[in-house]
């Protein structure tokens, strides 16, 4: 069954589950769209810092 990412809790989730796998870039980029998604700023904040490797994504 192929993956569906349609929420910001999909988004960590699989976060999550790079930064277990040693993939931390990809993890950052995972957590930065779970934040994108997440209608709580708060929340966005403590996404991001659980996650605190930058990444090179640019914002438009």
């Amino acid at each position: 069954m192929p993956l569906c990412f349609n929420t910001a809790a999909d988004y960590l989730e699989a976060a999550r589950e790079m930064a277990v796998s040693g993939r931390r870039a990809l993890a950052r980029l995972l957590a930065e769209e779970a934040a994108d998604r997440t209608s709580d700023p708060g929340e966005a904040v403590r996404i991001l810092r659980e996650f605190s490797d930058p990444s090179e994504r640019q914002e438009d």
